[in-house]
């Protein structure tokens, strides 16, 4: 391939320095260009048709690279060129990477930026989940670059303190197949081990999605609140559990831990609605940022879910903050809601007894009965990752822990969230 040929399918970025180009074949750096390409380094780990976008670390290692090549002397007076050379779907990460570089460093719109992805005839495959269904939902290259934008504005993406290292170490199952959402720290994953960093950061309320598989004892008696929201593997929340989450979350004294099983569907749907009602995102925006962070999030029917309560999120919290408003006009700086005797669940006013309410609402059997779609993606992302480990004991570790559930821990203050977070708990439990 020429030079003119490779100038002429290349879009630029910073006029005569920073260019995007896809072609279909690799190729050589010359004295005044210089070509590089991250498809075979940066690879997406599918759980079955899924491919994308790339999570944060990599966009992170991505964003090193091109900064460090920016401000290399020997490329000074060089044209810097990142390109692909994949399939289509290499195509749509690389054009997301380069993209949500140029929303972070380059002071580009993300409109801005899709319109260059796009001038020159190109067309990208949208992104899509990681069921194991036909594709339900389409995830498209400006719903990253918006959900990164969000996050640059929010203050939930700073590269200048993010730990790379880290992130890559607790992703994996062995080490605790955790993600922060809106960031704050890590905590371990043994179940006792989490009360102590729990009462380090005034977390107060678990909520648990799935199957009773610990004694909810282990939290109540040491001081915490514990509630179980219960509904399939693999489906959605009806309006009842969605009101009672968020009234739980707002109502909190402290922070709230939420899990369901493999950390994917149910707990990231919540948050989802959570993040719509609190921060405005579109669904797609609160989709694509949460599986930037936690790749595979958000499955089947839930994304038309979190899509479809998207305007009626909005309206609730245009109601809340309101309400914020009043309050603190009023000298009120306590809990933002008079409590959950406002709303109904399945049906049940606020006199009905909290065990009577808890067994009604919770039935298992669906769990109980053979493996979720939360199990096999779960197995499947410890037998991935262990296969990727070097020495038996990672191994062993990474298939004992197949058995994780996950959590979703925030900070509230003052009724509004600060940081978001991912994890798994050890359900095996430590006697």
């Amino acid at each position: 391939m020429t030079a003119d040929d490779v100038s002429s399918k290349s879009i630029e970025f910073i006029k005569d320095r920073l260019y995007f180009a896809i072609l279909k074949q690799k190729v050589k750096s010359i004295a005044d260009r210089h070509c590089f390409c991250v498809d075979e380094e940066l690879a997406y780990e599918n759980f079955y048709s899924d491919f994308g976008p790339l999570n944060l670390a990599m966009f992170y290692r991505f964003s090193c690279k091109l900064t460090k090549k920016r401000k290399s002397i020997t490329l000074s007076r060089k044209k810097i060129i990142f390109y692909t050379s994949g399939d289509q779907k290499k195509q749509v990460n690389a054009a997301y990477l380069i993209g949500s570089y140029a929303v972070m460093n380059l002071n580009m719109t993300p409109e801005e930026v899709h319109s260059l992805l796009v001038s020159r005839n190109s067309t990208y495959i949208p992104f899509r989940d990681a069921s194991f269904g036909t594709c339900m939902y389409n995830l498209n290259i400006l719903d990253c670059l918006r959900a990164v934008n969000k996050a640059l504005q929010y203050g939930w993406l700073d590269f200048s303190s993010f730990d790379v290292e880290e992130y890559e170490h607790y992703v994996r199952a062995e080490n605790g197949d955790l993600n922060w959402i809106i960031p704050e720290g890590y905590p371990l994953h043994a179940p006792e081990a989490y009360i102590p960093y729990f009462r380090k950061n005034n977390v107060t309320t678990i909520i648990r999605l799935n199957k009773k598989m610990y004694d909810a004892k282990r939290f109540t008696e040491t001081g915490f609140e514990h509630h179980d929201l219960f509904f399939v593997d693999g489906s959605t929340p009806n309006d009842s559990i969605v009101r009672k989450f968020l009234s739980i979350c707002e109502n909190a004294e402290g922070a709230v831990a939420v899990h369901c099983k493999a950390g994917l569907g149910r707990t990231g749907t919540l948050i989802g609605c959570y993040m719509m009602k609190h921060y405005r995102l579109t669904a797609a925006e609160a989709i694509a940022w949460i599986r930037i962070c936690r790749p595979g999030s958000i499955i089947g029917p839930q994304q038309n879910f979190v899509e479809e309560k998207q305007n009626s999120l909005w309206a609730d919290g245009d109601v809340f903050r309101e309400k914020v408003l009043r309050e603190r006009d009023n000298g009120k700086m306590t809990r933002i809601l008079s409590g959950v005797d406002d709303i109904t669940i399945n049906g049940c006013n606020k006199n009905k007894s909290p065990m009577k309410e808890e067994q009604e609402q919770y039935n298992d059997e669906e769990e109980r009965n053979g493996l979720t779609q939360g199990d096999k993606l779960r197995a499947l992302k410890s037998r991935r990752q262990a296969r990727s480990s070097s020495g038996s004991f990672s191994w062993l570790v990474a298939m004992l822990l197949s058995s994780l559930c996950s959590l979703a821990l925030w900070w509230i203050v003052y009724g509004f969230p600060s940081s978001i977070l991912h994890f798994c708990v050890d359900e095996l439990g430590f006697e």
